[in-house]
């Protein structure tokens, strides 16, 4: 147990990772195994549609009902900690009923490390620890070299291709994710042989400059009783998970009292936008469609509800890379609008106009 740690907060516990890495399947396992103990979630995602928190809500749990489901689509968290997180965590802590534990999801696209300060807030810090930060790797997408952990390999790969003069911002991110870990999750292991699962993990754990639990899932199928109680007090250790742009630009920067918490990480590099269509008459040749556009437009995510004619039950589609999954979570309710919205994220320069049309072509 670490000496920091204090009992009489209520722990909290940071999941973060990269875009499709399974942190909201991982979060929905975690309620199913927290043996009544009391969740509140928060959730944050980049993009106007919240596809995770609405997942969730879905998810039927009793340990955390849509009450306990705070979701913040305003930016990305770790921009917008003034305005948004710090107010939404004191409004959670003036509720009469006191969560158990308190779980945030970032979105794939954020920082951990100002998050983690923020919980030196003094709104915050004497009623609140971070438990633990989880980071969320997927296994499948590190071993294809989408945002690799070998830098070696990446600098090669930039000194052999001119177009490659910069550092990408997906390596820049899956540094920080990992260097503000408590537990590092190796998703998505099945999709792999043993002998590049362990690859992988030597390679992750060699970005690591501490001592982090590094475990193996499939699915996210990790109970509570392992990312719940890591009694890590990490908001006392935020000196210790610098942040790429901290490391190579704040090195004399001692300033760690929680009363500055602005940073130079924005998401230029990145763009979102939401695509509405109408319901699909045959699903897999939808996701068929859908998986085509992905590659042709070099899209890292697309996720949403598509409608399915003649079905009384909403399909979740979740895309990554060229890799898509579909599948029925619940029935359409009569308040809210059918049809078809899916969310696209990618790097700067989208061919908005295409995407739509192609999107809306596969859904035809």
């Amino acid at each position: 147990m670490s000496e920091q740690f204090d009992g009489t907060k209520i722990p909290a516990t940071v999941i973060t990772g990269f875009l499709g890495a399974g942190k909201t399947t991982l979060i929905r396992n975690l309620l199913a195994t927290a043996n009544g103990k009391r969740i509140a979630l928060i959730i944050n995602e980049f993009g106007d549609l919240g596809v995770d928190g609405e997942v969730l809500k879905g998810c039927g749990e009793e340990t955390c009902s849509e009450d306990d489901i705070v979701e913040l689509t305003n930016g990305c968290i770790c921009c917008t900690v003034a305005d948004d997180f710090v107010p939404t965590m004191k409004a959670l802590l003036e509720r009469d009923r006191r969560p158990d534990h308190i779980v945030i999801e970032t979105s794939g696209l954020a920082l951990p490390q100002p998050l983690v300060n923020a919980f030196n807030w003094p709104e915050i810090r004497e009623r609140v620890t971070v438990d633990g930060v989880v980071t969320v790797v997927d296994t499948r997408a590190v071993a294809d070299g989408r945002f690799a952990s070998d830098l070696d390999r990446v600098n090669a790969q930039r000194e052999a291709d001119e177009a490659l003069d910069h550092e990408s911002p997906l390596e820049e991110l899956f540094e920080d994710q990992l260097a503000c870990a408590d537990m590092i999750v190796l998703n998505k292991a099945d999709l792999v042989d043993e002998a590049l699962l362990d690859k992988v993990q030597g390679d992750v754990e060699r970005e690591i400059k501490r001592a982090v639990k590094v475990v193996r899932a499939s699915n996210g199928s990790l109970p509570a009783s392992v990312l719940l109680g890591l009694e890590s007090a990490t908001e006392a250790d935020v000196i210790n998970r610098k942040s790429h742009h901290e490391m190579h630009h704040h090195d004399d920067d001692d300033d760690h009292d929680g009363d500055h918490h602005h940073h130079d990480h924005d998401h230029d590099e990145f763009e979102s936008f939401v695509v509405g269509g109408p319901a699909v008459r045959d699903a897999k040749a939808a996701a068929a469609g859908l998986k085509r556009v992905i590659e042709d437009h070099d899209i890292l995510r697309l996720k949403g509800f598509v409608e399915v004619e003649g079905k009384p039950m909403r399909l979740v589609v979740q895309a990554v890379g060229n890799r898509i999954d579909t599948h029925f979570d619940r029935e359409w309710r009569n308040d809210e609008p059918r049809g078809s919205r899916l969310v696209v994220i990618g790097l700067e320069g989208l061919d908005r106009a295409k995407i739509e049309k192609a999107v809306m072509a596969a859904l035809a």
